[in-house]
């Protein structure tokens, strides 16, 4: 939240070169305030798990934040009772005429697939294309991130040689961008994918900003320059343990995986991982929560504009 100053406090100026969020007295007094309403397409297989992850990277900010789970029509979820989607998700028809503050749409394990292939992709397609218009702000999050790149900017996806699974190191490219504000110049995130998007492809597209990038990892946070628009190609929102829950189930198939990179305690895949990265998490939605939600939404949200 901001720091609310007199206008022509000197400390004022210096505190806005620092990127540092300052309100001065006529804004304050001027703001209304109501519950964001963040829509959320979960299409990860572990739902509730998802649920719980994003909850909690959604609740470490003085707002108010009312959250609506979304599933898809056109695809039956393996891993989730129908029971708890009945009870707890929204189909797309009982809320294609409501406008959203934000909207989450999560990754999914359909990389290897080309994304036509996805039985859900005109689905899905039909939601980023309406999230244009009914939506002030959508954050994609790892296959997310590329589908959402693939739609709106025909950015492709690649195969790598191996999975990328670990936590990386990145840096941030752009400290005077309200989505970063906060983050240490590099920063611990989780990784978990067998496809990238590259900054080649990228670059092409001048009303997009990659903000934070690795040496191993890659592009890691894209934003649109209106800040519609923000991709996420990592999993920033994992717990501890997920890493090594996916590591031992690849392991149980017999898939032989690699020990996640920098996780475990020497690289011992039985020891209690440290959690290095749930700052940058917190500081990552709460920005995005702040600046590109709360301040630019509009108060009366169903309004036409």
């Amino acid at each position: 939240m901001p720091i609310k100053v007199q206008r022509d406090l000197p400390a004022k100026a210096i505190l806005e070169e620092e990127n540092i969020f300052i309100m001065d007295e006529d804004r304050a007094m001027s703001q209304d305030i109501r519950p964001l309403e963040i829509l959320i397409l979960n299409l990860m297989p572990l739902k509730e798990e998802t649920e719980t992850q994003l909850m909690r990277a959604l609740s470490n900010t003085p707002l108010q934040v009312d959250c609506t789970f979304l599933m898809l029509s056109t695809h039956v979820s393996k891993n989730t009772s129908a029971s708890h989607l009945n009870k707890f998700y929204v189909t797309f028809d009982e809320i294609k005429k409501k406008k959203f503050d934000g909207m989450i749409i999560t990754g999914a394990p359909v990389e290897n697939l080309e994304y036509e292939e996805v039985n859900y992709w005109p689905e899905l397609s039909m939601m980023m294309e309406w999230s244009k218009t009914h939506v002030t702000s959508t954050i994609h999050i790892c296959w997310g991130a590329q589908a959402g790149l693939y739609y709106h900017y025909g950015i492709p996806k690649y195969p790598m040689k191996k999975k990328l699974s670990g936590i990386y190191n990145h840096r941030v490219l752009d400290r005077k961008v309200p989505l970063v504000r906060s983050l240490n110049d590099f920063f611990l995130a989780p990784h978990s994918r067998y496809t990238e998007v590259r900054k080649a492809d990228i670059l092409k597209h001048p009303e997009l900003a990659i903000l934070a990038e690795s040496d191993e990892a890659g592009v890691f946070l894209v934003m649109s320059r209106d800040g519609r628009q923000v991709f996420v190609q990592g999993h920033p929102e994992y717990d501890r343990m997920t890493l090594n829950n996916e590591y031992h189930r690849d392991l149980n198939k017999g898939l032989n995986p690699e020990v996640p990179y920098n996780y475990y305690v020497d690289n011992d895949p039985f020891s209690a991982p440290p959690l290095t990265w749930r700052n940058t998490s917190n500081t990552l939605y709460t920005n995005w929560l702040n600046y590109y939600v709360y301040q630019v939404t509009p108060y009366l949200l169903d309004a036409e504009e």
